[in-house]
């Protein structure tokens, strides 16, 4: 079981190591990762070494939101995988649906910021997801399994195998919606089967979309749910302690 944060463009550097160690100090984190359960956060770019540095003697790894597929050169305002890598990431999220949508991100390009996120010694996050109207016209499956052979295209299959997957409809980021638990599995096990019998890969697939301390225990009850993308509720230490402790009997 995988529970990764992603603050998005929340908290500065001044209070967002004091969160982290939060986080880090809450009762259900220690029987979690001393399960074999995984915490990341992934905090604004300014407030990673903040983070990482208050989280280097806990058990909660750091993460970055996006990285570029070059390690270095004219790409103003552009953050590299080794850069990440420099001040404490481990992980690093990749075509999150927000930038898809404001930064035109691509399948393609996608892939190519997982090999080099790879190459730095990072695990991608790799997020896919349709909108309402592609839900509503019932071809979720069909778009979702499209934008993982868009990335395993431009970054092979075997990038993908040392990735992890995210399914976050993008109807339920940041709307207060939710995928059921059942429309989660379905769409994970469609995943899942769609990598094994296309690529000859078995990867962790998360769920995110509005995923809080309230839904987080029948989303991890389903079979083909590894774990969760949070987005607002990892900014509070509480609820998010509560995902934690609904996904520590899954680990």
């Amino acid at each position: 079981m995988i529970i990764a944060g992603n603050w998005k463009m929340n908290t500065t550097p001044s209070d967002a190591g004091s969160l982290a160690l939060t986080i880090a100090a809450a009762d259900a984190v220690g029987p979690f990762t001393r399960n074999g359960g995984v915490v990341v956060i992934c905090p604004p770019y300014l407030s990673v070494p903040v983070v990482a540095a208050r989280l280097q003697p806990t058990s909660v790894l750091v993460g970055g939101q996006n990285c570029h597929w070059e390690a270095a050169g004219a790409f103003t305002g552009e953050v590299s995988a080794s850069m990440l890598a420099d001040v404490g990431c481990r992980y690093v999220i990749l075509g999150h649906s927000e930038r898809r949508r404001d930064q035109l991100e691509d399948d393609h390009m996608i892939g190519l910021k997982a090999v080099a996120a790879i190459g730095a010694g990072l695990t991608p996050i790799i997020c896919v997801g349709e909108s309402l109207a592609e839900r509503e016209a019932g071809v979720t499956v069909d778009v979702v399994t499209q934008q993982i052979d868009g990335v395993v295209a431009a970054a092979g299959a075997d990038t993908i195998r040392r990735s992890i997957l995210a399914y976050e409809p993008i109807w339920a980021i940041g709307t207060g919606l939710a995928a059921t638990p059942q429309q989660a599995q379905e769409v994970h096990a469609a995943v899942r089967s769609h990598c094994r019998s296309r690529h000859g890969i078995d990867v962790p697939i998360l769920y995110g979309g509005s995923v809080t301390d309230q839904n987080a225990d029948e989303l991890f009850a389903q079979a083909d749910v590894n774990g969760a993308l949070v987005g607002g509720a990892s900014l509070k230490a509480a609820a998010f302690n509560e995902i934690i402790r609904a996904a520590t009997p899954h680990v």
